[in-house]
This record gives structure tokens, C-alpha cells and sequence, in this order.
């Protein structure tokens, strides 16, 4: 993880200048899930800049973190597809603009930015916005799109004294790499579908797999939970009805979980564990942003998925207005009209004019050339 520096004093503060440092472009979109990436397209084709941040360390969102394998059937003109499926098509659908994206970075202030003088640097837009990330980095941008889902996502961590030392290497909260598991005895932590789905694909991989969850019942698909059901009886996992107790280690490694049940501590042999407890969400500093919001969800017009602040978009689950659908489609939408006011904002001196992009000859040559 980068080391955090401080960004702006206050969220609102004034900018005289902007440093000559500040990365310049249209549009900054805030999170790299489906919806952030389809707008990072969405900009390419009408011919905006734009730049995507995330505090994740990839692309994905909660289709990468929460449940890569999980089917998705209501994407349009897309019978089914698996999350992580999604996501990678979406990445080669924006890849051709060649957009930058920073991960493991945090919107943090946000300022506004004074026009300079006309005729010193040729026609500025009188509007535009500072924003800077908890790493140090500024961005100096016409519009601002967040597509952070419900929010900036973290998992929820293991609250064991032991647990801090053991990150990254014994203790896991996702699976990167389903090899580094061989021939270990693995501990998975969860009651959801991504704890069900990673316990089942690791039983093929690892010595032993033992599922723990503090009860009997699960938050995740029927199907997954019979086939977990099914596995364990036929003696290829296991399943233990339990807490995290304490962690047991030797030399700095993993050697074994305490595991409290309701009669009794049990002891476990495990040389890794994934804790898969799911991701908490919280707006984070752009709730200081002066924006209009309700429980941590950010009210837009619905014309243009605009903000109460001008020049602040919001598209996805973090979007909030009358008969809204937490669905991928509806941020889709979002983030396409969205887009069409940011261009206004970016080139206050053109005129947007529509083109299918069937028609659009520069477009269709960037798109099937790249």
C-alpha cells in the first residue's frame, strides 16, 4: 500500500494555482467497477479524457473482491456471464483509449479551482476542481464522476491480536492465487457466497479444506450451499460451526486456529487462513464533500446524474434518487448521461452532437484497430 501523505488542509479550501504536478485531464472517475469502467469507455467515445481511481489494488469492485465466480444473467444482450468474465470484458472494451487508472488510491479533498485570467493561458474553463487522493496525488478536472458503488471498500479484517502480523502472507482476505494453497491446510472464514465458492474450488487444491461459520444457516446461493453440503459428506471438506478464537503460530508462520463453539474450543491445525467476512463500505472523505447525501448514498438529478455541486456526478449503487435499482445495467445509464453533461463542463465552447457509434468512422477505426 502506498504511504499515505496529506492532501488538501480542508475538503473545500480554494486553490490559487494549480502546481504544475497536478495530472490535467476531463474527467475523473472514482472506482473501477463495471460501472466506472464503462463509463472510462463511455468518455472515449465521446471523446473525453478521463482517469479512474480506485482503493482497491485492481479493477472489479465488488464483482473482483466479493465474487469473481458468481453468475450474472441481467446484463443486457449477455446470457451469462461470471462476475470476474464481466469485468474482464469490460476492461477490453475500454482498453483501446488507453485510460489510466490508480489503484490503491483514495478521493480524498476536493477544491475548487479559480479561472485564470483570460488571454495568459489561453481559453480556461471557468470552472474546474482539485481533487487529491490519500496518496498525495491531484487531479485537475472539469467534472468528477463517483462510481464507487456503496462506497470506499475495505474487507472486514480479523479482530485477533495475532491476526496484524499475519496478513499477506498466512492470514488472506481474497484469493489471488489458487496455486499458492497446494498441499496446505486451509481455514476459510465466511458465510457467503465468496467463503462457499472459494472453500469448494480449494478442496481440489489444498491437503484439507475446512469451512468455518458461526452458524448453520448461509448467506449465499442455494446451489452453492447444497453442493458445500454435498462435499462434506462425501469426506471432501469439512464443515465446523464456530468464532475464530486465537491464532497459533510458529516462527512468524501459521501453525493452527482456536475455534469456539458453543460447547467448547476446539483446536485446528492450518497453515493458511481466508477470511472472506465481506467488505465494509463507507463513503469516506467524499462525505465531507458538501454533497447532498442520505445514509451514506449521494442524491443526483436524474436528468443528469449531477450532484448538488456542479461538476459532481454520481452513477451506480452509491447514486440515490426515486424508484432507484441497485442494478449494474441502471449505473450504466447512469454514468452515459452523466458523461454527456461532463462534456459540456470540459468544452463549454462546443456543441455535443450525437453519432451512433456504428457511424462514427474515427471511433470504429480506434475500436477495431487497437
Amino acid at each position: 500500500m502506498p504511504t499515505q501523505t496529506p492532501a488538501c488542509a480542508t475538503p473545500d479550501s480554494r486553490t490559487p494555482t494549480v502546481p504544475a504536478d497536478v495530472i490535467r485531464t476531463d474527467v475523473l472517475i472514482v472506482g473501477a467497477g463495471p460501472v466506472g469502467l464503462f463509463a472510462a469507455f463511455q468518455a472515449g467515445v465521446l471523446g473525453l479524457k478521463c482517469e479512474l481511481i480506485d482503493v482497491l489494488d485492481r479493477a472489479g469492485g465488488q464483482c473482483t473482491e466479493l465474487y469473481p465466480e458468481k453468475p450474472i444473467y441481467d446484463i443486457p444482450a449477455v446470457p451469462g456471464c461470471l462476475a470476474q468474465d464481466l469485468v474482464d470484458r469490460l476492461l477490453e472494451q475500454c482498453a483501446p483509449f488507453a485510460f489510466p487508472m490508480h489503484f490503491n488510491e483514495r478521493a480524498n479533498g476536493l477544491a475548487e479551482v479559480p479561472p485564470e485570467p483570460h488571454g495568459t493561458a489561453g481559453h480556461e474553463h471557468p470552472h474546474r476542481l482539485l481533487v487529491t487522493t490519500d496518496t498525495g496525488k491531484r487531479f485537475d478536472v472539469a467534472a468528477v464522476l463517483i462510481c464507487a458503488g456503496a462506497g470506499a471498500f475495505a474487507p472486514q479484517r480479523v479482530a485477533l491480536p495475532e491476526a496484524a502480523a499475519l496478513e499477506d502472507h498466512h492470514l488472506h482476505y481474497a484469493v489471488r492465487d489458487t496455486a499458492r494453497f497446494a498441499g496446505k491446510r486451509v481455514v476459510v472464514a465466511g458465510g457467503g457466497d465468496s467463503a462457499l465458492d472459494w472453500a469448494l474450488a480449494l478442496r481440489k487444491t489444498a491437503a484439507r479444506v475446512t469451512l468455518l461459520h458461526r452458524r448453520e444457516g448461509f448467506r449465499a446461493a442455494d446451489g452453492t450451499v447444497a453442493e458445500m453440503r454435498a462435499a462434506v459428506a462425501a469426506g471432501e471438506m469439512d464443515f465446523v460451526v464456530g468464532m475464530l478464537g486465537a491464532l497459533k503460530t510458529e516462527g512468524g508462520s501459521l501453525a493452527g486456529v482456536d475455534i469456539r463453539t458453543r460447547e467448547d474450543t476446539i483446536s485446528l491445525p492450518a497453515d493458511e487462513l481466508v477470511a472472506l467476512y465481506g467488505l465494509v463500505s463507507e463513503p469516506g472523505p467524499i462525505a465531507q464533500w458538501d454533497l447532498d447525501m442520505r445514509a451514506g448514498r449521494i442524491m443526483v438529478d436524474t436528468t443528469t446524474y449531477e450532484t448538488s455541486r456542479r461538476g459532481i456526478f454520481a452513477a451506480g449503487d452509491i447514486a440515490f434518487y426515486p424508484n432507484k435499482q441497485k442494478l449494474i445495467l441502471s449505473g450504466f445509464h447512469e454514468a452515459a448521461l452523466a458523461l454527456r453533461r461532463a462534456y459540456h463542463y470540459a468544452f463549454p465552447e462546443k456543441a455535443l452532437v450525437h453519432v451512433h457509434t456504428s457511424n462514427n468512422a474515427t471511433l470504429k477505426e480506434k475500436l477495431t484497430h487497437a
